[in-house]
């Protein structure tokens, strides 16, 4: 049950990860031939190798982390007309669903008395 609350986080994160960068170069940027607003993707690099290394610390922050991009993607749900729209509701699907995992993952591993690393 841990190693698939861990697996569903960490495809979530990589996944938002290829979103943010794919929405803001190709799929639909704010203008054409891509956006500097794809640099909102490095925030999400710095945690990935402590999520690969299961650091129970990582996955407390980055869970905190995430809601800012659920807010971003529910604002341009609202806002944003066509495309945007859609990819926003993706965004907002993959926020959800890794903070979902994210704290099944921590209340499981502290059940399990697994605190480190």
């Amino acid at each position: 049950m841990i190693n698939a609350a861990h697996l569903v986080a960490l495809v979530t994160w990589i996944a938002l990860t290829l979103l943010c960068v794919a929405w803001e170069t190709f799929l639909a940027p704010l203008r054409p031939g891509g956006s500097l607003l794809m640099l909102k993707a490095l925030p999400l690099l710095v945690p990935l190798f402590g999520l690969l290394r299961e650091r129970l610390y990582t996955y407390r922050w980055t869970s905190l982390l995430v809601l800012a991009y659920f807010t971003e993607g529910a604002v341009r749900v609202w806002v944003e007309p066509g495309r945007v729209r859609v990819l926003a509701a993706i965004e907002v699907g993959l926020t959800v669903t890794y903070f979902a995992a994210c704290l099944a993952y921590i209340r499981l591993r502290i059940r399990a008395g697994l605190r480190t690393p």
